[in-house]
């Protein structure tokens, strides 16, 4: 369908002398055709990053949306502006199917510009182009349906119908290596179409409602661990995973298991504007265990926001320790008696030097140089913690045990 697309924006360019591209309504880049390359004008900011980042801003796309091009149904000129890093004019042609918009295609204007018939050739190209963005819609609409009742459905007999549903919906290519992508917190609705992507849906977090709430336990069961209710110590403020949210999840075609490029790509796509962070599971064959990896690219994609060396973008194979946490909680985490009080709000700043103790290896001088006090005071605090907690920090199962207390903490807020 991507060389039917190309086709129709050639010929629109064709029929009005000027390149042409193609965005989706999201304002994601479908198809673009050449521009003259002595046009030092053509290539402006927002056009070049159009091109290379396959998307538009949210900023440029309101400054176009404020021309009312959503509720045009026919094109519609947009003067230069400069300041807004539109050096040419613009003319859009909305992208219409049984009167809701598709898409936009665009083109730089000239002078004189075209005439009223080539426009109108042009528009009968444009609603084509609808017909084909409206089918390629419902068909997404149909996998974004099938990938989420297979990250969601029961064991059982319902993964199992949940998965042939998929299979079928996917094709040819569903038996071959995918890797599935987490993207939490997602706002709104998914995506008509991802580039890159098999299948995009949105999925409840943290899975409230599930048979068994698997898709959502290694991604954060946010009520239950250690760390529940309290955010102290381990730095849980704006955490992904809350209740009541939802995460995105992407279906991403692989060529080779060791190379995750494309789902990167994904993943880096779908974080543009910020504040989010991604996760990437393990590369698997076929559908069985879609679930599986979901829950590992939930997982990732709260250790990406519970540690930054990890993030914005972080895969499963690279959290280390996260991993096992992740598995503890899927198995059903508890509050231990012993740390609780430890993360209380009004020992945050206890917790926090415990935790970086713990992370230096119990080396006093790496602790106290990383939290900028003398070691005397790190002693005194490390005393507190002792204190508070019952547990003896030269023992090394106590310590074991604070040190998984406060990275649960961490990692599921």
């Amino acid at each position: 369908m991507k060389g039917d697309y190309q086709d129709l924006v050639d010929e629109i360019s064709a029929l009005l002398g000027a390149p042409a591209t193609l965005e989706n309504r999201d304002f994601r880049l479908i198809a673009f055709g050449a521009h003259d390359s002595d046009d030092d004008l053509a290539m402006d900011p927002v056009r070049t990053r159009s091109i290379l980042t396959r998307q538009s801003t949210a900023a440029v796309r309101a400054w176009f949306e404020g021309f009312g091009i959503a509720r045009a149904t026919g094109p519609v000129r947009i003067p230069a502006a400069p300041d807004a890093g539109v050096f040419r004019g613009r003319i859009c042609l909305p992208v219409r199917y049984r009167g809701i918009v598709q898409g936009y295609v665009w083109l730089l204007d000239q002078e004189p510009g075209p005439g009223p018939d080539a426009l109108a050739a042009a528009m009968e190209v444009a609603e084509r182009i609808g017909i084909l963005l409206a089918e390629e819609a419902k068909a997404g609409a149909d996998l974004s349906r099938e990938f989420r009742a297979v990250l969601t459905a029961g064991r059982g007999w319902q993964q199992d119908m949940a998965v042939a549903a998929l299979r079928l919906a996917l094709g040819p290519g569903a038996d071959g290596l995918h890797a599935v992508v987490c993207v939490t917190p997602w706002a709104g609705e998914a995506p008509a179409s991802v580039p890159g992507t098999a299948a995009v849906c949105t999925v409840p977090w943290p899975g409230a409602g599930e048979d068994d709430g698997r898709a959502a336990e290694a991604g954060g069961r946010s009520g239950s661990g250690p760390g529940s209710g309290s955010g102290a110590g381990a730095g849980s403020a704006g955490r992904p995973g809350r209740r009541g949210g939802q995460a995105l999840a992407a279906l991403v075609r692989l060529r080779s298991a060791e190379v995750l490029v494309p789902a990167e790509g994904v993943a880096t796509r779908l974080l543009a504007g910020g504040g989010a962070t991604a996760g990437i599971g393990e590369p698997r064959r076929g559908l069985g265990t879609l679930a599986d990896a979901w829950s590992q690219a939930s997982a990732a994609a709260q250790a990406a926001a519970a540690q930054p060396r990890f993030g914005p973008v972080a895969r499963w194979a690279a959290i280390g320790p996260y991993r096992m946490l992740a598995a503890l909680a899927a198995a059903g985490p508890a509050g231990d008696p012993a740390t609780r009080v430890l993360l209380e709000p009004a020992h945050r700043e206890l917790a926090r030097t415990a935790e970086l103790f713990l992370d230096c290896a119990g080396q006093a001088g790496r602790a106290a140089a990383a939290l900028g006090i003398h070691r005397q005071t790190l002693y005194y605090r490390l005393a507190r913690v002792e204190q508070l907690t019952g547990l003896d920090l030269d023992e090394g199962e106590d310590r074991l045990l604070l040190h998984m207390a406060l990275k649960a903490a961490r990692l599921y807020g």
